[in-house]
């Protein structure tokens, strides 16, 4: 298993094409703005070598009976499912934000799994291949980005009703050795500090999209590809200083990026899917109910920090025994602990599929990704109501260092003669980067969307059953 080090310098050897700001980044291991981002998704890396929580982030491969890293695990029974949310919630509270691997965590799972039933329904060999690469991808212990959302163009239509067809990623060209594929991946969570990148369709495709009906791997320096980085709400910040980014380490969420494929070549050894639209669906189904699972649990622990911090700076103004605080307080935490259960609850009611891999509970696992998309917004208004006005209002970091206005500064931010003001700064400027615009929104729709949660419960709740349940009440025997 590689350790923090190994890791970034791993990056440093691959020669991605990365824009950002309308430039090419040469090194995105040491640029301001993807730095943070890879410091998150090290952790990932740390936890494995951590004696204290080796425990959760250090798994037995099934296939091979090695030590593997438990993002790289496919889950054989509850306790794996147990263990993946619980290591997920010590993550998020490691570094306060996403750190990235849980697309492409849940991706490997999924695939593990959709690519068994094809061979056993279809007689492909999709299955043998994929182990070959979920092998290396073990022993490697790579990084790998889920790709699953495509552009999408007019949602009105479908994908092979849209003006442009690379608005889905497709293939262009099938070889003798291999496919040629063309399209996008948008809004890839860690793309750029990725290792490979795992396509997946991004939803059920009818017969005759057999083209858009495909999953591959691919190097995540490979010829053709070509990510443009994207912007988050005061990310000059990170090139300004590091006191006002509120999480200089490790940053706002996870670093998105749009992956273009320009006519890239795959061998037939990294396809996994080509033109089997009948299990897109499922396909997709799945990956949803493993990525709903992991949200209650990361998003769970980013918000201990944040309850953490409200506290504090409650703390430092004097208002911490106040019954209105202590209130509001406990309403963050009954949130916390509510979206964390539902993450549990679908671990701990699996069931097994016939090839082994266990399953969370698909409901529940909506249920609990629906309630993280409610609460979220809501625990971030609360912080922001226990802070005070003065988080919108801080001026720059560089004032403590101005002769003119420090001691004004250290003066006026002053709370009592306990508080130390630059900790107060500090804790307001985490305050305003964890509950800004983008977090809140990359929790709305990461994952899908709450309706997309809703349409899940709908289709998944047995009405007949609950009115006879009425019925029997009304009309007792």
């Amino acid at each position: 298993m590689m350790n923090v080090e190994a890791y970034i310098e791993s990056l440093r050897r691959q020669k991605k094409v990365v824009y950002f700001m309308g430039e090419r980044v040469d090194n995105v291991v040491d640029h301001p703005a993807m730095r943070p981002h890879i410091h998150s998704a090290a952790v990932t890396y740390q936890l494995a070598h951590d004696p204290q929580h080796e425990h959760l982030a250090v798994a037995t491969s099934h296939l091979t009976g090695r030590k593997i890293n438990r993002w790289t695990h496919i889950p054989q029974n509850q306790d794996d499912l147990v263990k993946k949310a619980m290591m997920l919630r010590v993550a998020g509270q490691m570094t306060g934000t996403c750190f990235q691997r849980c697309v492409g965590m849940d991706g490997l799972i999924t695939l593990y799994t959709i690519t068994w039933e094809m061979d056993r329904k279809l007689g492909t060999t999709y299955h043998e291949r994929f182990k070959k690469f979920l092998i290396e991808t073990q022993d490697r212990d790579y990084m790998t980005d889920g790709a699953m959302t495509d552009p999408k163009g007019d949602r009105s239509k479908r994908p092979s009703e849209q003006h442009d067809p690379d608005l889905y990623l497709r293939v262009v060209e099938r070889r003798e050795d291999g496919i040629v594929v063309r399209g996008a991946k948008m809004h890839q969570t860690g793309a750029v500090n990725s290792h490979q990148i795992l396509c997946m369709p991004g939803m059920a495709m009818s017969p005759a999209e057999a083209d858009y009906a495909l999953s591959f791997a691919v190097p995540g320096d490979e010829e053709g590809l070509v990510y443009i980085f994207g912007r988050q709400v005061n990310d000059s910040r990170k090139w300004e200083g590091t006191i006002d980014q509120g999480n200089a380490k490790y940053g706002v969420v996870g670093g998105e990026a749009l992956i273009i494929f320009n006519d890239v070549f795959v061998p037939w050894e990294r396809v996994f899917m080509c033109g089997e639209t009948e299990f897109t669906g499922p396909l997709v189904d799945r990956f949803a109910s493993y990525h709903r699972q992991n949200y209650g649990a990361c998003k769970s622990g980013n918000l201990d920090v944040l309850i953490g911090a409200s506290a504090s700076v409650a703390e430092m103004h004097g208002i911490s025994k106040a019954s209105h605080v202590r209130d509001k307080l406990a309403e963050m935490a009954h949130m916390v602990e509510t979206m964390y259960s539902g993450a549990l609850a679908c671990s701990y009611n699996c069931s097994t599929m016939a090839c082994g891999v266990a399953f969370v509970d698909p409901l529940l696992a909506n249920v609990s990704k629906a309630n993280t998309a409610r609460y979220y917004p809501e625990v971030t208004r609360l912080a922001q109501d226990l802070a005070g006005g003065f988080v919108a209002t801080l001026p720059s970091e560089n004032e403590w260092d101005n002769p003119e206005v420090s001691g004004y500064i250290r003066k006026y931010y002053s709370t009592g003669e306990h508080a130390d003001p630059l900790d107060r700064f500090k804790m307001g400027r985490l305050i305003e980067n964890m509950t800004g615009a983008t977090p809140i929104i990359e929790c709305m729709h990461g994952a899908g969307s709450p309706q997309a949660q809703k349409v899940v419960v709908q289709r998944s709740i047995h009405w007949k059953e609950k009115m006879g349940l009425a019925e029997k009440i009304i009309h007792p025997d």
